[in-house]
């Protein structure tokens, strides 16, 4: 009975790890198949994407070649420089489909909510606890630095969207800072582009308790502030930029 046992525990062991294979290899496949869209898509519309990657990679094998003559080290160099090259043309890839998802996510409702749950790190986004008819909207992020509230949307609309939310929160979390912010292009306000950036640069005031302390606090408020808006744009290759990004983050 014992022996019988342990065969079939290890043969469900087996089952498992074979199982566990093929979900691996079905992610890296599905992470694969976005990369290869949003590069099918952005070289379509970016003209100079292959021109920029392909002289990243030559442009850089070369120099180290080069160098690598000086010192009778040329073919020693020669694959480290197309290696760097390569990591190079991926780096322009990122930031050129990047600089693209933003420039159409830009201006539509919802954009910024978008690029705040692409955020990296321990950021605990609600998207639209306050709006209105018109699609503004007002996201809070639970943060290290505290409470943001992050508003888009026309200006004269959104500030006393803002003030109402920060006074309802403010009740609540006590002294915890509150920052606020205006997305858009007007004087004052930050790009959605400069957005993430934006934010991650703000002091760290809290520490990880006192964001699950927040968090918890803010958790029982209503939202009272108007009807929910989209809760982001859904570009042509936003979702594909955001499994490269995982992609990327993993390598």
């Amino acid at each position: 009975m014992g022996r019988m046992a342990k065969q079939g525990s290890g043969a469900a062991s087996k089952e498992e790890k074979k199982a566990a294979k093929q979900a691996a290899k079905a992610a890296r496949k599905e992470r694969f198949s976005q990369i290869w869209q949003a590069f099918q898509m952005q070289r379509r519309e970016d003209k100079l994407l292959l021109p920029l990657m392909i002289g990243a990679v030559l442009g850089t094998g070369l120099v180290l070649f080069g160098v690598g003559l000086l010192f009778g080290q040329q073919w020693f160099l020669l694959p480290t420089g197309i290696l760097l090259g390569i990591l190079l043309a991926v780096i322009i890839f990122g930031r050129r489909v990047q600089r693209n998802v933003y420039t159409k996510a830009n201006g539509q409702p919802g954009a910024a909510g978008w690029a705040l749950d692409t955020m990296r790190g321990q950021w605990r986004v609600t998207q639209a606890v306050a709006g209105t008819t018109q699609l503004d909207a007002v996201h809070r992020v639970i943060g290290r630095p505290g409470v943001i509230l992050v508003a888009e949307g026309a200006p004269h609309r959104t500030k006393n969207l803002v003030a109402q939310e920060k006074k309802r929160v403010s009740r609540i979390i006590g002294q915890v800072p509150i920052y606020e912010i205006s997305v858009g292009d007007e004087e004052g306000q930050v790009p959605l582009a400069k957005l993430q950036r934006h934010v991650t640069k703000l002091p760290r005031n809290i520490d990880k308790g006192q964001m699950d302390n927040v968090e918890k606090r803010l958790a029982a408020l209503a939202n009272r502030g108007g009807p929910a808006v989209p809760k982001g744009p859904v570009p042509k290759n936003a979702q594909q930029m955001k499994g490269m990004q995982r992609t990327a983050r993993r390598r």
